[in-house]
């Protein structure tokens, strides 16, 4: 019988040596190290010249200046959205396609039941950018002068009230779906395409009710041609000090944020995320890139991935009870 010596030290070396051949030559991890190799496309779900559009070439600007490479916005409007969030999810994992979307997201994933895509799987969350609080306002000429009293009044004209939004399926529709289920009250939702055409009509007295973002109310508000009745965040916002939050008159469970946030198609390497979350993190205390956001009425965010992702489901969980709830359809 012949016996062979064996090394097992020396195998056990050369193992190792041979992994971390391997891992430092895999393709992702290649890919990572030479982020970004091209330029950056931001997908915008949404027309050009909106808020978040306006979010989006804000920090286009500050991430090709922090990553050296060109940062392109394309706006892919349509279908509530999920025309440019179904395009960015089927893009090329590789960092070099990102989206930056809002709470539709999270609302369409139960709203809409033929999606092209998995909203929580199909898509890996990087940055939380910001948030934005609503706000409920009434046309001025109504007797109401707080919440409490609105909702005695909407109780007492049942079904007589109209609240608009600027579409169907958007938070402002939403929120109303939401206040009504959780006061009890009756109010008929008329859909518009926009915001603008709202808040004429609102002005005007051709509807009462709106749960609109603060920064397009605001305005109306301090003339006296709106009345603002709760604000539906947790807490009270500085621009509005005595407009109570909903949940503090006596509905805890009614706290809603909308919110902006980037986003990467599913499988992009850990490490390029990590880096675009750490970038833009920087960005974010940035008081230039602070100050475009306070323009735009929102809070800027940031935070871990981990953070996000979490928010991300946790929203989509919230959502999809309101929609059940409510019956909401889309358009």
């Amino acid at each position: 019988m012949i016996f062979i010596s064996f090394d097992w030290q020396i195998s056990k070396n050369y193992l190792i040596a041979l992994v971390m051949v391997a891992v430092c030559f895999s393709p992702k991890l290649i890919l990572a190290q030479n982020y970004p190799s091209k330029p950056i496309t931001i997908i915008v779900p949404f027309v050009a010249g909106g808020s978040t559009d306006v979010t989006a070439r804000a920090i286009g600007q500050k991430l090709s200046s922090q990553l050296g490479k060109p940062v392109v916005v394309e706006n892919r409007a349509g279908g509530g959205s999920t025309i440019g969030v179904a395009h960015a999810a089927k893009s090329l994992a590789d960092g070099h396609t990102i989206l930056l979307t809002t709470i539709s997201l999270a609302i369409n994933a139960s709203l809409r039941s033929k999606l092209s895509y998995d909203t929580l799987n199909d898509l890996q969350p990087i940055i939380q950018i910001s948030s934005l609080p609503l706000v409920l306002v009434i046309n001025a000429s109504l007797p109401p002068k707080t919440i409490q009293e609105f909702i005695t009044y909407a109780k007492e004209n049942t079904g007589k009230l109209n609240y608009a939004s600027s579409g169907s399926g958007t938070s402002p529709h939403l929120a109303g779906e939401m206040f009504k289920t959780i006061t009890n009250i009756q109010m008929t939702h008329i859909p518009y395409k926009g915001n603008a055409p709202v808040l004429n009509d609102l002005l005007a007295g051709q509807v009462e009710v709106h749960f609109g973002l603060l920064p397009g109310m605001l305005p109306h508000i301090k003339s006296g041609k709106l009345r603002a009745l709760a604000v539906t965040t947790k807490n009270r916002v500085s621009s509005l000090p005595d407009t109570p939050t909903i949940s503090e008159i006596g509905y805890p469970n009614y706290e809603i944020n909308s919110w902006q946030g980037l986003f990467a198609p599913a499988n992009t390497p850990s490490e390029i995320i990590n880096k675009l979350n750490e970038v833009v993190n920087r960005i974010l205390s940035d008081p230039e890139f602070r100050s475009v956001l306070a323009k735009e009425g929102s809070d800027p965010v940031g935070g871990t991935i981990a953070q996000f992702s979490s928010h991300v489901s946790s929203e989509v969980q919230k959502w999809a009870k309101v929609v059940k709830d409510s019956g909401a359809q889309a358009d």
